[in-house]
């Protein structure tokens, strides 16, 4: 209950907007189980729809029965007549049995099966009874096209093949070497048949074709031979002459002339070597005579004894020159005397240095000289061989001719042996390693296979179509839409009513109820839809507008003494039936009520009244007093104030918007508990916006199922005062009994269960349910 009295109002924003329109976001498990519930029934509609074309269509389908043949290609035949061939690798390759495949599935072989089996006749294959979509093609194409002439003999074998290669199928097993040949007919027997001939006519014209070629292959080739022994003779000669005039000599392989360059390179090698050698040594000694002391690191250096001898007394003596330096002083006689022998010594040891010196010039200058004397026989020897060479050159062109025409006699020889022995034994590598069997069951249509497609195609259509129509059916179906789009509680949903016949004279014999204003106002006439609420007091609509007026009675906006507004969006939602029956309500509850027609434009309360007399025109005008016109309900005591004669009234909103007005509910308020207005629709004119300075609260009226949600959000949107006095929105004209696939616990199912024990206190419990009696303890 306090979610019913909530209300829970937002400022006009983009979602009053009218381009706000769209379904709300809900997850896709709430979003799908919500097609599902509200579109149950075109559900079931479209899949039994499905389910019976399936039907339909394995009645009308004549079965189809497919065998199957396998065929291998062998690789060891093809290995038996090659001796060239491997052990254990196989000659045959993946594009050698695509071909074989597109040769089992050529006219030559189809051809022979045709005539073998004599399928020319067979109704199946020559133009039968077709299917049951090829009969109605062959129905809707006759209606455009004129008879012909009979056709011919080979017009007749193409539509026999064409219709042939249509049943029969040529597969390859993964990656092996194994193919299926697979054919379907509508008898089990001749679908083996066809299989089997197709195999046979397979290796057949494979043996044929290879008997053939082996034939054309030998003759050519014993005719080639005899050109070829010819032509190798003829270039084995041109070399031995051409040795002979150039003087070229082949000693084990290799020319003299090469054997001499090679020799004479080897010895310039080593001499390069020899004069590097020779000419480090002399570069070192040059760099080691001009140090201030000579070095002795060079090898001759160390093992000249004389060299030995004078470092060692140069050494002593710089060793003596250092100690009477430091006791004499640098220039005491002694000192200087022992630095002269020095100069001496050390003069001594460069002149043994420059000795070494020439020696190392002397070995680098013959060194030298013996390079040179190898790079002159080297030259005369090159020159030599470049001769011998171009020679050479033309003479391996002479021998690789005579060797190319010797190993091409040799292959065509090894070729023509073997075609000879292939043409004495024809041989194939396709061989029939699992011949086709009679089919025991069929293979076309399965039926179980069909119905599961179909089944599963219905449930897509079905779902599909019902997503369309879900999302495209804008409309106010459940108390939820009305929260989430409009922000408004749903207050109640009111049953579509079935208007009874109208009984006018009990209505007018009936005594009038005691006058509430004046010496007596005139009494309603009775109109079975207005009256609901007082002929069936215990039904789903009075209950569900007792659940409007606690709500309304509740509501802490309101005043004591209450201006409700009843409104719609359009005409025809039912604002003034409803509107009338909740002030019967109101007013057979014992509380003092006035129902005021002030839909000025279209007074359709006053015209279903059959009332053509003064009304709220003249009060507002002055020309009468409210006793004057008030009309009274003898069963209810409610109290209706018409709206009079509104013809030609362009500016009915002036009228309510009138300070007139004001005063006038000001006056009524001092008299009565309860004022409801039944007021204009809010798109067409906008009489209701001008009844805001005297309407306290309004209530709104939505058709269920017909009143686009886009529109109210429209008119709501140009309305924001009338908004936010918005008690909240009845949804009317309720289909009960499609109501359950969108709000579960409103259908009738749950009202008869539960509602009828108290509308019926007398009913014995053992009538009721056990479901209900345990829900209800």
């Amino acid at each position: 209950m306090n979610r019913m009295l909530k209300v829970d109002k937002r400022l006009l924003s983009n979602e009053m907007s009218p381009n706000a329109g769209g379904p709300p976001e809900l997850g896709p498990r709430n979003f799908y189980m919500r097609i599902i519930r509200h579109q149950l029934p075109i559900m079931l509609v479209f899949f039994i729809l499905c389910m019976s074309l399936g039907v339909i269509y394995l009645f009308v389908t004549k079965p189809t029965y497919v065998a199957t043949a396998s065929m291998m290609i062998d690789t060891r035949k093809a290995q038996l007549l090659d001796p060239q061939a491997k052990g254990g690798e196989p000659t045959v390759d993946v594009g050698m049995v695509q071909t074989q495949i597109e040769l089992l599935k050529s006219q030559n072989v189809s051809r022979a099966v045709v005539k073998e089996l004599h399928l020319m006749d067979d109704p199946e294959f020559a133009g039968g009874r077709p299917g049951f979509i090829g009969s109605l093609t062959a129905k809707f194409w006759g209606l455009f096209s004129t008879p012909g002439p009979p056709p011919t003999e080979s017009q007749r074998m193409l539509s026999v093949l064409a219709v042939f290669q249509g049943k029969r199928t040529v597969t390859r097993v993964g990656q092996s070497y194994v193919m299926e040949i697979s054919v379907q007919s509508t008898n089990a027997e001749k679908a083996a048949r066809i299989a089997n001939a197709i195999a046979n006519a397979y290796i057949d014209d494979q043996l044929e074709a290879k008997y053939e070629a082996t034939r054309r292959a030998s003759v050519w080739l014993q005719d080639r031979l005899k050109e070829l022994s010819a032509q190798v003779a003829a270039q084995q000669q041109a070399v031995v002459n051409f040795r002979e005039k150039n003087n070229i000599i082949d000693t084990g392989g290799r020319l003299m002339n090469d054997q001499q360059l090679s020799e004479v390179n080897s010895q310039l090698i080593l001499s390069q070597a020899a004069t590097a050698e020779a000419k480090a040594r002399y570069d070192r000694i040059q760099e080691v005579l001009k140090q201030e002391v000579p070095d002795a690191s060079i090898a001759d250096a160390l093992n000249n004894q004389i060299i030995i001898k004078l470092r060692g007394e140069y050494l002593e003596m710089a060793s003596r020159v250092s100690i009477w330096t430091q006791k004499y002083g640098a220039e005491h006689l002694s000192v200087l005397a022992q630095r002269t022998q020095m100069r001496e010594v050390l003069r001594s040891i460069r002149d043994e240095m420059g000795k070494i010196e020439q020696s190392y010039k002397s070995e680098y200058q013959i060194a030298l000289a013996r390079e040179q004397s190898l790079r002159t026989s080297l030259g005369k020897a090159v020159s030599q061989s470049q001769i011998t060479n171009q020679a050479q050159v033309q003479l391996r062109e002479l021998e690789s001719n005579a060797q190319t025409s010797r190993s091409l006699h040799d292959n065509f020889l090894q070729r023509y042996m073997e075609a000879v022995q292939q043409q004495s034994f024809p041989i194939t590598e396709a061989r029939l390693i699992g011949p086709a069997e009679t089919p025991l069951s069929k293979s076309f249509p399965k039926t179980s296979l069909i119905l599961l497609i179909t089944a599963a195609a219905g449930l897509a259509v079905s779902f599909g179509i019902a997503a369309v129509r879900e999302m495209m059916d804008r409309v106010f179906r459940s108390s939820d839409q009305v929260e989430e789009e409009l922000q408004l509680n749903c207050l109640a949903m009111l049953p579509r009513l079935k208007a009874p016949a109208i009984s006018d004279a009990e209505d007018l014999d009936s005594p009038p109820p005691p006058p509430l204003l004046g010496p007596g106002p005139l009494r309603i006439r009775s109109h079975p839809l207005l009256d609901q609420v007082l002929d069936e007091p215990f039904s789903q609509f009075s209950e569900a507008l007792r659940t409007v007026k606690v709500a309304s009675d509740i509501s802490g906006i309101l005043k004591s003494k209450r201006v409700m507004g009843v409104i719609s969006t359009v005409p025809g939602e039912g604002k003034t039936t409803i509107c009338a029956n909740y002030a019967q309500l109101i007013a057979h509850g014992g509380s003092r009520a006035i129902l005021i027609d002030a839909d000025l434009r279209n007074p359709s309360l006053s015209r279903q009244l059959a009332y053509d007399g003064p009304g709220l025109i003249d009060v507002l005008a002055g020309w009468k007093t409210v006793d004057e016109v008030l009309l009274v309900n003898p069963r209810s005591g409610l109290r209706m104030l018409p709206s009079g004669q509104t013809s030609n009234l362009p500016h009915t909103n002036e009228l309510l918007a009138s300070d007139a007005m004001k005063k006038l509910i000001m006056t009524l308020q001092d008299t009565y508990d309860y004022i409801i207005a039944d007021l204009p629709p809010l798109i067409p004119v906008v009489d209701a916006r001008a009844s805001t300075s005297f309407v306290d609260s309004y209530l709104y009226v939505v058709e269920w199922g017909a009143t686009k949600i886009d529109l109210v959000k429209h008119g709501l949107s140009g309305a924001p005062e009338l908004y936010e006095r918005l008690l909240g929105v009845i949804l009317n004209k309720v289909d009960m009994t499609s109501i359950g696939r969108y709000e579960r616990y409103r259908n009738n199912y749950y009202y008869e269960k539960y509602h009828a024990r108290y509308t019926n206190p007398d009913r014995p419990q053992s009538s009721v349910p056990k479901s209900s009696v345990g829900a209800q303890r």
